[in-house]
């Protein structure tokens, strides 16, 4: 690859004249850095990485890849999986990090390189909160083109991605739209639900909720105890109010500095909760879970919104991972003993994470304008990860793979595209991930949009005709 590297040089040069951010090559200062991403097992090393400050740096990255017949990828955090190397152009938007609310609108708008707690914090100044996850450190734009689970409200006002007022991208002709649902209709509607298909996103806004406080934090249980939890667990999401938004995690976690010293080389199973209301009436929602089993810990209780990430306390630092995931429907008995079964003590699990958030409630919803993201039939998400090298993760993907041949018949249509990994990269797999007529509709969008499929290098959508 030097020898490429050195014939893009010069030409690399001339592009870092049109340009406000930085353009940088292998072997370059700054380059690893420009490059890294949150997980290490998907390591980038693109030909030429640019730092786009603005859109028209998105443009002449794109004109740049086309003279030069680079593919083209784009990065923000590196939380979800982006392979570039090669002969590749990697764009990373985090210099775009410009946030403005409109109080008076409820909405906010915010540039693509934008991280959940910049925008709580700044929504949380005129009382305001955003549908972010569960991470501090996730960027808006890429978690919300996935749909937007969020940890806090999703039962209760659903989809993030179903909350997008409008968005400007860079097309792969190199053309900066305005999308919304009067401007590029459909556009608008691919975008959210295709994440980089169709183009580099450099704005998006999307509306904000009156909500200053929340009932939050996590119930700690002694991983022998795993059933009586996951049964106590089942029936509090059977009559869950839309108001509580929840997850079941069950936790053998490594002996690794990443993770909280107590809970290093222990397995615990971890439920975390989120209330929109008060403290005494999440109590009582919550009894019986506290009842089944002794608790190792208790932080459930009232807490300021900007607070929100003590609640699943996700790691600050760099890890490598990898990372599967599957949709399922109501935890009925014969599931919670399959799953019992499948990942309770008595079960032998290279996994570290295995994770059920629940759904339902508004999530179930499709509003008028809803974008192309969201499993609204599913009433979980599995989510299983698996921290380190390829020594450790290579046979707990294999495990997973028996874990969710096992779990086929309560399996349903769809994924959550933020927890695709890089196993599930192929074309048959994505399809997998949308109901056939989703895909159907995206694919013809990707016809539209990138004929070419310059933006390939992701959780790929094939344009219409390479389809047929």
């Amino acid at each position: 690859m030097t020898d490429a590297i050195e014939d893009l040089r010069t030409t690399a040069d001339e592009l870092a004249r049109r340009v406000a951010g930085a353009v940088l090559l292998p072997g370059d200062e700054g380059y690893a850095e420009e490059c890294a991403t949150y997980n290490p097992a998907v390591p980038n090393n693109p030909a030429v990485v640019v730092g786009a400050a603005g859109p028209s740096d998105v443009q002449a990255a794109l004109a740049y890849a086309k003279d030069h017949d680079l593919a083209v990828a784009v990065m923000n955090t590196g939380h979800t999986t982006v392979v570039a190397a090669g002969r590749t152009l990697l764009i990373t938007t985090r210099r775009m990090d410009e946030v403005t609310i409109d109080p008076d609108a409820r909405r906010a708008r915010v540039g693509a390189g934008v991280r959940w707690q910049q925008v709580v914090d700044a929504a949380a100044e005129h009382g305001l909160a955003p549908l972010n996850g569960s991470s501090p450190l996730v960027g808006v734009v890429g978690y919300t083109l996935g749909g937007g689970l969020s940890a806090t409200m999703g039962r209760k006002h659903g989809w993030a991605s179903d909350h997008v007022t409008a968005l400007d991208i860079v097309t792969a002709d190199g053309q900066l739209r305005h999308a919304d649902a009067d401007v590029e209709p459909e556009l608008f509607w691919a975008v959210r639900g295709s994440k980089s298909n169709l183009g580099v996103v450099t704005a998006m806004e999307f509306e904000l909720f009156p909500v200053t406080r929340l009932t939050g934090g996590v119930l700690i249980f002694p991983g022998d105890q795993a059933g009586a939890v996951l049964r106590a667990y089942a029936a509090l999401t059977a009559q869950a109010p839309d108001e509580l938004t929840t997850s079941i995690a069950f936790m053998r976690l490594p002996d690794v500095p990443v993770f909280p010293e107590p809970l290093r080389g222990t397995f615990t199973v971890h439920v975390r909760v989120s209330f929109l209301g008060a403290a005494a009436d999440a109590d009582t929602l919550l009894a019986p879970l506290r009842a089944a089993a002794p608790i190792m810990i208790d932080t459930v209780g009232d807490m300021p919104y900007t607070d929100f990430a003590a609640i699943y306390s996700d790691p600050e630092g760099p890890a490598p991972f990898a990372e599967r995931t599957l949709s399922l429907p109501p935890l009925t008995d014969d599931l919670v003993a399959r799953l019992i079964a499948a990942i309770g003590p008595a079960a032998d699990v290279p996994a570290n994470i295995i994770e059920l958030r629940h759904l339902g409630g508004a999530l179930r919803d499709t509003p008028d304008g809803a974008g192309a993201a969201g499993l609204r039939t599913a009433e979980f998400v599995l989510w299983v990860v698996t921290v380190g090298g390829p020594d450790l993760t290579g046979p707990a993907l294999r495990w997973t793979g028996e874990l969710f041949d096992g779990l086929k018949p309560w399996a349903l249509e769809g994924k959550h595209l933020n927890f695709i990994g890089q196993e599930d990269l192929a074309e048959e797999a994505v399809r997998a991930a949308y109901p056939a007529a989703v895909y159907g509709r995206l694919a013809r969008a990707k016809a539209v949009y990138d004929p070419a499929n310059v933006f390939h290098l992701n959780h790929n959508i094939r344009p219409a005709a390479a389809v047929a």
